[in-house]
């Protein structure tokens, strides 16, 4: 029995399919199939029923992944001791983050981390919150960000900042005239939102005093972009809510249309979140620090209150 092995039945496992698994696991398929096969003989089971499509697992088989799963990982553990050991900082390292931040704070922190580690070779993937939670669970991310709290027992957070939320309110609004606002000023019926499946939705949602009344009676939206939330607004069908660092690269004449918050202001967390087997935790670690000065000078600068978040935004 081998790591090797281990880790291709894994990739059967995961994929289903003894073709798409060799192909991830960048082998031949008859080298896998090949390797998979010894297993199953030395163990004399059947981890794999390959009569049915796609491939499933037998209910030993179950229980063989599983522990295969805890193997690898320890595997993994102590090339990261080594590493940690040598004071290395290096290697692959698969980062999601949630399409809300993504566009904003990914530009800001990249290029500063690669100068300073360019022995990490970042693989970077835009992915909403139920997918990064699923990937890190199952061991395709190494690292995600994403707005918190979750609250998940095999996932740990460590907040990076706390972003407020800016209102972005046009000339003809109800609330044009105000310097500062409210969370009470707040009609979720005259807010444009993301739609569905975005947490920062649920966030503006739960800041409302108003029923959960996301439908228009003439149009219904359905666009995961802010800059087409702002460019609606313009037009003269509702204010929208932007996060904090979205508000930065707006031009001058959209910027006159901000109106932020009296203190303290809502915001919402935003953390680097990973598994609780801590694997590649050096890098991550190193990630933690870089993204934390930048995005905290870039609030601070700007002399905007922050707050606890007031819930998963």
């Amino acid at each position: 029995m081998t790591i090797t092995q281990l880790q291709y039945v894994l990739a059967v496992a995961e994929y289903q399919n003894f073709t798409l698994a060799a192909e991830k696991s960048y082998v031949t398929q008859p080298t896998l199939s090949m390797q998979v096969q010894k297993l199953e003989d030395e163990l004399d089971v059947k981890i794999f029923d390959r009569s049915k499509k796609p491939i499933r697992i037998t209910a030993a088989g179950l229980k063989i992944v599983a522990q295969a799963k805890n193997i690898v990982n320890e595997a993994d553990r102590i090339k990261d001791i080594v590493d940690q050991e040598k004071g290395f900082i290096g290697g692959e390292y698969t980062l999601g983050l949630i399409p809300t931040i993504m566009p904003t704070l990914l530009p800001m922190f990249l290029k500063t981390f690669i100068k300073k580690y360019p022995k990490v070779n970042l693989i970077i993937k835009e992915q909403n919150t139920e997918a990064l939670i699923k990937n890190l669970q199952e061991g395709h991310l190494d690292g995600a960000i994403a707005a918190t709290p979750l609250e998940i027992e095999s996932i740990i957070e460590r907040p990076l900042y706390y972003e407020p939320f800016v209102g972005y309110v046009p000339k003809n609004h109800r609330l044009a005239k105000q310097d500062k606002l409210n969370p009470s000023d707040l009609d979720i019926n005259d807010i444009l939102l993301l739609q569905d499946g975005h947490c920062f939705k649920e966030g503006v949602v739960n800041l409302c005093k108003s029923p959960k009344k996301y439908a228009d009676e003439h149009f219904q939206l359905q666009s995961g972009s802010f800059e087409t939330m702002v460019n609606l607004a313009d037009e003269g069908l509702g204010m929208t809510l932007l996060p904090y660092l979205n508000t930065l690269e707006l031009d001058t004449q959209k910027k006159n249309n901000l109106k932020y918050f009296n203190k303290p202001s809502p915001a919402r967390e935003v953390s680097l979140i990973y598994h609780k087997n801590e694997l590649k935790i050096q890098i991550t670690q190193a990630l933690k620090e870089v993204i934390s000065g930048i995005v905290r000078g870039a609030i601070a600068f700007q002399d905007v209150n922050i707050i606890s978040p007031l819930s998963k935004i």
